[in-house]
C-alpha cells in the first residue's frame, strides 16, 4: 500500500542509524515512524481502502512525502486521533507501554524510579504510571529539565545530585519496584542501588551506551534486568490491546501538556542537531 505521509515522527534511534551506532543495510531511508493517507491499494489487501488513514511505527523509511508498505505493518488511526498525534505518539507511547505493561506489569501502589525522565519516552510514562497509580521518581540530566520532570512526576531529583541515592532510599526504603532505565551506562549504577532485592531493572535505552556493570550482583539480589524493542512486545495480537490503551490515554489527557516540537520536511537536518545536543 501507499502511504502519502504528512506527518513524520523523529526518534533519537534516527541520529543513532546516521552516525552509525544503529546498523541498518545501505542503501536506506532514515525514519521509522509516519502516518498520513493511503491513496493506493495493492492486489489481494483487505482490510484497507484508499482514503483510509494510518500511521507505523519502527518500519524504516519514514523521511519520504509517500512511502510504499505491507498492510501488516499499518496502524488504523481513529476518527478522533490525528495523523500528527498518531506520527508523535505512536512509537514513543507503544514503547512506554512496553515499559508498563511487558517488561513490568505496572500496579497501582507500584514506587517506581524513571531515569532519563525528560526525554519523549519517560515523559510519557511517567505521566501514564502516575494515572495507573503508580509514585514516580523522575530523575532529570539538568536544571534546565527539573521542571519538566516534576510535571510528570511524584518527586523530581537531579542525576548530579550527591544525595540522589540517599533520597530515594527516603521515599522507598527497601528501595523502588522497578527502575526504568533510559540512559544507560551513565544512570545504571544509581538504578542497581535504587532497585529492591527482587525487583525489576527495565533497560529500555542506552542514550549514553550499553551497561557495563556485571550482572552476577544483580542476580544475587535477586534482580531481574528485562530489555527488548517494543516490536517484539508490540505485534500481532497484542498491537490492537497496546494501541487502544494509549489512544485512550491520549484521550484522557495525560500527555496534554508535552510540548510537541514541530519541524517543516526541510529542516531534517536542524531536527538531528537538536536531539543530538538535548534540545
Amino acid at each position: 500500500m501507499r502511504l502519502v505521509q504528512d506527518a513524520i515522527g523523529i526518534n533519537y534511534v534516527d541520529v543513532m542509524v546516521r552516525t552509525r551506532l544503529f546498523q541498518m543495510r545501505l542503501p536506506a531511508t532514515l525514519g521509522f515512524e509516519a502516518a498520513g493517507v493511503i491513496d493506493a491499494v495493492g492486489p489481494g489487501v483487505t482490510g484497507f481502502e484508499r482514503g483510509d488513514r494510518a500511521a507505523y511505527f519502527f518500519v524504516e523509511g519514514a523521511y519520504a512525502t509517500a512511502s510504499l508498505k505491507p498492510a501488516e505493518n499499518l496502524v488504523r488511526l481513529p476518527y478522533d486521533i490525528s495523523n500528527e498525534v498518531g506520527a508523535t505518539f505512536l512509537a514513543k507511547g507503544l514503547t512506554a507501554w512496553m515499559g508498563l505493561y511487558a517488561l513490568h506489569r505496572l500496579t497501582a501502589g507500584d514506587v517506581i524510579l524513571v531515569l532519563g525522565a525528560s526525554g519523549s519516552v519517560g515523559s510519557i510514562l511517567s505521566r501514564w504510571a502516575r494515572a495507573l497509580g503508580a509514585t514516580v521518581i523522575g530523575v532529570a540530566g539538568s536544571p534546565e529539565k527539573l521542571a519538566k520532570v516534576e510535571a510528570g512526576a511524584t518527586h523530581a531529583f537531579l542525576a548530579s545530585d550527591p544525595e540522589l541515592s540517599t533520597k530515594i532510599r527516603a521515599i522507598a526504603q527497601a528501595g523502588v519496584d522497578v527502575v526504568y532505565d533510559f540512559v544507560g551506562k551513565a544512570t545504571f549504577p544509581v538504578g542497581g542501588a535504587a532497585v529492591r532485592d527482587g525487583g525489576v531493572i527495565a533497560a529500555i535505552g542506552a542514550a549514553s551506551g550499553q551497561p557495563t556493570a556485571a550482572t552476577e550482583q544483580m542476580a544475587s539480589r535477586g534482580i531481574q534486568i528485562r530489555a527488548g524493542g517494543t516490536p517484539q512486545y508490540v505485534h500481532g495480537g497484542t498491537v490492537a490491546v497496546a494501541t487502544e490503551q494509549l489512544w485512550d490515554a491520549v484521550r484522557a489527557d495525560l500527555f496534554s501538556d508535552l510540548e510537541v516540537v514541530r519541524y517543516r520536511f526541510d529542516q531534517i537536518g536542524t531536527a538531528h542537531a537538536d536531539m543530538e545536543n538535548r534540545r
